[in-house]
């Protein structure tokens, strides 16, 4: 059954997941909830109290979304009265674009901002397109739940190496393969860039690599603008709901809990309103332990879904949330890497992480020369402000830096970067 409308996903009550649910079926039985019942929730009196003693110095804020389920932390500490239980009126801007996002946080448009991890490792140090603008990462929103997917005509292509010969053959005519990523210094460039090189396919001469907006990877799929794309949920399902792609990979089977997105301040904003970033965080953090509660997902899908917010239907962003993956070309999975947003420490902004997102702007050609492994990292995580947020709310946090990352096809402990960036056979480092 393809999904049109949300008007089709009102269906009968039942469990979300059987033994062995079919598509059709798991469609059909996503649950429906009024706001009303949703909000029926939130503890009586939260609404407006003020968990610290001292209340933010800043008491409006708007928060830049861009219309994916990793919005969910930030829609939902709205939807729920958090925000407002720290001091914090919020107002949720739903903004075009990645480049968007950068621009509207630079220029104090939007205080606080759903974002993709190397952005602000990139506008700190004013890279790809970006004018220097220092930005602080001091939560993690969530991690895994993103994917690759490819159109339906490479089925019977559909890893990297597979499809190289089909590259190869597309350039030499002069049309080169096209493949789809959401910004360039952004996870899904990043992604997309790895796995098309492990099957020896360089993606800055061997294909084209286009910068496609999240929303609207399917409507350009469709025209048959690209072969294939990296973007986040709820838009690799939308494709194969709408019948014209497969998920080839999950980006949790490249890296498992990888970082995904972040609340992102600039780092002036953060240095100025020390108290009113505290209190976003606490306020996400009472809203990301609730969407790891399995039972609540399938009604915060309904909420993150609406036109307002994502803008698809409930069931298309339920499925994945609750770790069903039918990938469009025979495979089925419950896949116990589904997104988390608070479990596993999934908050914390380890150093490890920006020091491998570096080893990647410079392996393609996207910094200026060997970056500050070590300084830029420390700048841009902020754990600091993270443990300091979750100490005032008596929340006893027990993780210790990552000293070593574990991709599909190898390791990266940290101690020598620049080494690192330049092992890889297929690269763009210019000197």
């Amino acid at each position: 059954m393809k999904v049109t409308s949300d008007k089709s996903q009102v269906g009968h009550a039942g469990p979300v997941l059987s033994d062995r649910p079919t598509r059709r079926t798991f469609i059909k039985s996503a649950t429906a909830t009024t706001a009303g019942a949703l909000l029926a929730g939130v503890p009586q009196g939260w609404v407006g109290g003020v968990y610290a003693q001292d209340g933010p110095e800043t008491k409006t804020i708007r928060f830049g979304m861009i219309a994916l389920t990793d919005c969910a932390p930030i829609v939902m500490a709205h939807e729920l009265g958090y925000f407002k239980k720290f001091g914090i009126e919020s107002i949720i801007s739903k903004e075009a674009s990645w480049a968007v996002i950068r621009d509207k946080l630079s220029l104090g448009e939007n205080q606080a901002t759903h974002m993709l991890i190397g952005m602000p490792i990139a506008s700190t140090m004013g890279l790809a397109g970006s004018p220097v603008k220092p930005m602080v990462i001091p939560w993690l929103l969530n991690r895994n739940g993103q994917a690759i997917t490819l159109a339906n005509k490479l089925k019977n292509a559909k890893t990297p190496a597979q499809i190289k010969p089909l590259a190869d053959k597309a350039k030499a005519s002069g049309e080169p393969m096209a493949f789809a990523m959401t910004f360039p210094p952004g996870t899904h460039a990043m992604w997309m860039r790895y796995w098309l090189a492990t099957g020896g396919i360089h993606p800055d001469k061997d294909v084209s690599l286009i910068t496609i907006p999240p929303a609207q990877m399917v409507a350009n799929m469709k025209v048959d603008k690209m072969d294939g794309f990296c973007v986040g949920e709820p838009w690799n399902n939308r494709a194969i709901e709408d019948g014209i792609g497969f998920t080839a990979i999950t980006t949790q089977q490249m890296w498992k809990d990888h970082p995904e997105k972040v609340c992102a301040f600039t780092e002036e904003f953060a240095s100025k309103n020390p108290k009113t970033v505290k209190a976003i965080l606490k306020a996400l953090h009472l809203a990301s332990v609730d969407l790891d509660k399995m039972e609540n997902r399938p009604k915060f899908a309904e909420v993150i879904s609406r036109p307002t917010y994502i803008n698809c239907p409930p069931a298309i962003i339920t499925e994945r949330l609750m770790g069903k993956y039918e990938y469009g070309d025979g495979r089925v999975e419950q896949d116990p890497n589904y997104m988390i947003f608070s479990n596993r420490n999934t908050n914390y902004p380890h150093q490890i992480y920006g020091k491998w997102w570096l080893t990647q702007l410079r392996r393609w050609g996207l910094t200026k020369g060997t970056p500050d492994y070590d300084g830029i990292p420390k700048r841009v995580l902020r754990s600091d402000i993270y443990l300091e947020a979750m100490k005032e709310m008596g929340v006893a946090v027990k993780v210790a830096e990552e000293q070593s990352i574990t991709l599909f096809d190898g390791k990266f402990d940290g101690k020598n970067p620049e080494a690192y960036a330049k092992s890889f056979a297929i690269n763009s480092i210019a000197g």
